[in-house]
């Protein structure tokens, strides 16, 4: 049974579904019903090209906006947050900002509920200074955390203060 968490602007919707391991898998429903779960690859080079019109800056520090209010479970106020933050940019890119911010929020959420992670919601917050800070290609960053032990992890996302 899946999860509403938002119906976006752009006639479609971000929900959590069954996934491979447990039922917090976020994905993204079309208007025409064709469900994707949106990888990590997809928004970190989104959400970077839109940056190249702003600021790396102003994206990222508007992604910890959502992430400093970001627990185990959808909240409506941090649903208006995205809104409001939606509402800062040009009108040709407050669909994607939407989506992505939202789809991103449903991923730390689901982070947060994942019964054996450590690091929770900080790991995307990684991606997304890796991404945005550091200029780190999408697709690098997207993979980055693989492989490698939490403590590390956990040692370099506090070096970097998060």
């Amino acid at each position: 049974m899946s999860t509403l968490i938002k119906n976006l602007k752009n006639n479609r919707k971000v929900i959590f579904d069954k996934g491979r391991f447990d039922n917090w898998c976020v994905y993204v429903v079309e208007a025409n019903g064709f469900i994707k779960a949106p990888l990590d690859v997809t928004y970190f080079s989104e959400l970077y090209a839109i940056s190249q019109k702003y600021s790396n800056h102003k994206i990222y520090n508007d992604f910890v906006q959502i992430y400093n209010q970001t627990d185990k479970s959808v909240n409506q106020e941090v649903l208006m947050l995205i809104e409001s933050i939606t509402s800062t940019y040009n009108d040709e890119d407050k669909e994607k900002i939407e989506q992505w911010f939202t789809v991103l929020y449903a991923g730390m959420i689901a982070e947060e509920n994942k019964a054996n992670a450590i690091l929770k919601k900080r790991i995307k917050r990684l991606g997304m200074y890796q991404v945005l800070i550091q200029n780190m290609q999408p697709a690098e960053a997207a993979k980055f955390s693989y492989g490698q032990k939490w403590r590390d992890l956990d040692q370099l996302m506090s070096s970097y203060g998060f």
